[in-house]
C-alpha cells in the first residue's frame, strides 16, 4: 500500500511517458481501494478510465470546447469560427441546449465523436464537397465544439456542459464585459481547472461595445483576475464576434495547438497529476511503520519449524553423510552403508530424477504441524 502510493507522490513531481504516468496513477487507485475516500478514489478511477479511452480514439485531432455565460456571445464565436451559422444565438435566455460540433478533417473523428456523446443530427464537418465556404486548412484536425451555456437555469444544461468540460482537451472561455468577473465561472470552472493552463485560452467578447479609451484597463483587469485564479499562463484575446474582430488571431491560437498535436496529452497529463495530487495528500506523508529484524527472523523461525524445515534439512545432512560414506568409504563400509534406509526417501524426498517434484504422498510423509507450533506462528 505504501509503496504504490508513494507512486502516485512521484506522479506529482515528475513528468516522463504518459503511459508509464498513467500506469502508476492506476496501481496507486487500485492500493488506494477501501484505505482511502472511496469518492476520491472514484475520481481517480474515472481519470484512468477517460484516459485510457482518449488513447484509444484519434490522435490527430483536438477537442476543443467553446463554453460561455448567456449572452456572452459564445455561440457567435463559435460561428464565426466556423464561417457558418450552426450555433442559434441568443441574449437574454439560453438557446444552446445541446453540444454542436464542427469538424475539420472527417477521416477517424467519428468514433471520437461518438467518444463525447455527440449526436448526429448536431455534427458538421467541413471537408464536405457541399461546403463551399471553406477558407482554408489551418484548422485541420479540429473538433470544434459549442458547449449550453454554464449558467443555465437548465439542470441538464449544466451537466452536459460539465461532462464535456472534462473530456475536451482545449478549452476557450468567452467572457462578457459586463459580468467577466462572475463568481459562477471563476468559482466553478477557471480556478478549479488552475493546473489545466496549457489547455486554456481566454476570450473577452464584444470588445466593440467598450469605449476604445477603456479596453486595455479592461483586458488588465481580466488578467488580474485570471492571476488570482492561479491561469497566470492563459492568453486573453479581445474579440468581436459580430465584427470579426480578433477571431483571426483566435483562429490562429487553436490552429497552433491542434498542429502542434500536444493538446490532448496537455490535458490527460494534468488530469493525472490532479488525480495523485490528490491521493498523495490524502495518503499523508508519514514513513510506513516497519518491524524490527530480530521480529522478522522470529516470524521466519516459527513459520520454517511449523513447515518442517529443520526436519527437512537434518534428513538433507544424514542423507548426504551416508551417500558420502557409501561413496567414498571402504567397501565393506560402503556396502553396509548401502542397507542403511535413507532418510530423505523416508520422507519421500529422495535426491533422484524427480528431486524437483514432490509426490502427493510426500506431503504425508513430513510431520505434522502441532497446535504448539500454530500458536507460537
Amino acid at each position: 500500500m505504501s509503496g504504490l502510493l508513494e507512486g502516485a507522490k512521484n506522479l506529482v513531481s515528475r513528468g516522463g511517458d504518459l503511459g508509464d504516468r498513467l500506469d502508476g496513477l492506476t496501481a496507486a487507485t487500485v492500493a488506494a481501494t477501501g484505505r482511502l475516500d472511496d469518492g476520491l478514489v472514484e475520481d481517480a478511477r474515472a481519470v484512468v478510465n477517460k484516459a485510457q479511452g482518449r488513447l484509444k480514439l484519434s490522435a490527430d485531432h483536438t477537442v476543443v470546447g467553446v463554453a460561455g455565460a448567456t449572452g456572452s456571445g459564445k455561440s457567435s464565436t463559435f460561428n464565426a469560427l466556423t464561417g457558418l451559422e450552426l450555433s442559434a444565438v441568443g441574449v437574454r435566455r439560453p438557446t444552446t441546449s445541446w453540444a454542436t460540433a464542427c469538424v475539420w478533417g472527417s477521416e477517424g473523428a467519428q468514433e471520437l465523436l461518438e467518444w463525447l456523446g455527440i449526436p448526429e443530427r448536431h455534427q458538421t464537418t467541413r471537408d464536405s464537397m457541399l461546403d463551399t465556404r471553406r477558407e482554408g486548412h489551418e484548422l485541420d484536425g479540429v473538433v470544434l465544439l459549442d458547449l449550453p451555456d454554464h449558467d443555465s437555469t437548465e439542470v441538464s444544461h449544466h451537466l452536459e456542459v460539465d461532462r464535456l468540460v472534462e473530456l475536451a482537451d482545449m478549452l476557450v472561455w468567452v467572457l462578457d464585459p459586463q459580468k467577466y468577473a462572475d463568481a459562477a465561472i471563476h468559482d466553478r470552472y477557471l480556478q478549479p481547472l488552475r493546473t489545466h493552463s496549457e489547455i486554456m485560452v481566454v476570450v473577452l467578447n464584444h470588445i466593440d461595445r467598450v469605449p476604445e479609451d477603456r479596453r486595455e484597463a479592461m483586458l488588465g483587469d481580466v488578467r488580474r483576475l485570471l492571476d488570482q485564479d492561479g491561469l497566470r499562463n492563459v492568453p486573453v484575446i479581445p474579440v468581436s464576434a459580430k465584427l470579426g474582430w480578433g477571431i483571426p488571431q483566435l483562429k490562429t491560437e487553436i490552429a497552433q495547438r491542434a498542429a502542434a498535436k500536444r493538446a490532448n496529452k496537455s490535458r490527460l497529463s494534468a488530469d493525472i497529476k490532479t488525480a495523485a495530487v490528490k491521493l498523495a495528500k490524502a495518503s499523508g506523508d508519514a514513513k510506513p511503520r516497519s518491524l524490527a529484524k530480530p521480529r522478522v527472523e522470529a516470524l521466519e523461525d516459527a513459520i520454517s519449524e511449523a513447515a518442517g524445515v529443520p526436519t527437512v534439512v537434518d534428513a538433507v545432512e544424514r542423507s548426504v553423510r551416508t551417500r558420502a560414506s557409501a561413496a567414498t568409504g571402504w567397501p565393506l563400509v560402503s556396502w553396509v552403508s548401502r542397507l542403511k534406509p535413507d532418510p530423505l526417501k523416508r520422507l519421500h524426498l529422495a535426491l533422484g530424477e524427480e528431486a524437483t517434484q514432490l509426490a502427493g504422498r510426500a506431503r504425508t510423509s513430513l510431520p505434522q504441524t502441532t497446535a504448539v507450533e500454530r500458536a507460537r506462528v
